[in-house]
This record gives C-alpha cells, structure tokens and sequence, in this order.
C-alpha cells in the first residue's frame, strides 16, 4: 500500500501536508519535514483505527484488511 502525502507552502511560511488516499488528514508543520512526519503520523493512527475496528483500508486487498484485523 502507498500513501501520497501533498505538501504545499502557506503564506505564514508554515507547510501543510495531506494524505491523499485518506480525505480529512491535513495536518501543519514548521518546516516539510515537520508537515510529512505528522501527516505520516495521523495517517498511521487512522489506519490502526480502521483495523481495530474492522473497517476497510483504502487501496489494500479486503483480504489483507480482515487478515490484520483478525491478528
């Protein structure tokens, strides 16, 4: 599974990074770095989320998503 995460440069000189595959995660940095590794971040905790709860994994095999809820 890929996750693409945008990167664009505010205004204020801040950066804002957003996980593609995953709608509702953007998240702010100080620098890109900063931006990546906290969208990075957020996207792994949804993706836990989404296991626990069963639910289904954008862009992963429904057959990979029950085995990993089941482990």
């Amino acid at each position: 599974m890929r996750l693409n995460i945008e990167l664009l440069r505010e205004e204020d000189g801040r950066w804002l990074a957003a996980v593609l595959e995953l709608p509702g995660i953007e998240v702010r940095g100080e620098d890109r770095l900063d931006a990546f590794r906290r969208a990075e971040a957020q996207a792994l905790r949804v993706l836990a989320a989404r296991l626990e709860q069963g639910k289904p994994i954008p862009g992963a095999p429904a057959e990979l998503a029950v085995a990993f809820a089941v482990v």
